[in-house]
């Protein structure tokens, strides 16, 4: 199957929106790098017990949101990859064609419905 210019266009322009937001999340104030390296920020509130239990806590949810973002950045830029590269929307289990639709509600999928519910 393949997708018209149109489709493509909007997929790309849709992905690459998605990236900047990802990206000015990542440099927001719970993550911090330089576009390309990103690590979660461990906040210094203090000495007390109490103020390095909050730190920990914080961090974990920072580490957390640092990778769930790393791998959205990821996929979304695969996605783009694969636009340029003319293989775009093609399930990566099975090769065949992933459902317009499914691509429209989730522009970097890589995966037809009928594979990633035997993944899930």
């Amino acid at each position: 199957m393949t997708f018209d210019v149109k489709f493509l266009e909007t997929r790309k322009s849709e992905l690459e929106k998605r990236r900047e937001e990802i990206l000015r999340e990542l440099n927001a104030d719970t993550v911090q790098g330089d576009g390309n390296d990103f690590s979660a920020k461990f906040e210094d509130y203090g000495d007390k017990e109490d103020e390095n239990a909050a730190e920990v806590v914080d961090f974990e949810k920072n580490l957390s949101l640092e990778k769930t973002l790393e791998i959205s950045l990821f996929n979304v830029d695969k996605a783009l990859r694969k636009i340029d590269e003319g293989n775009y929307g093609l399930c990566e289990s099975c090769a065949k064609p992933i459902d317009p639709k499914r691509l429209e509600a989730f522009p970097s999928a890589t995966a037809c419905m009928d594979c990633k519910r035997k993944s899930l």
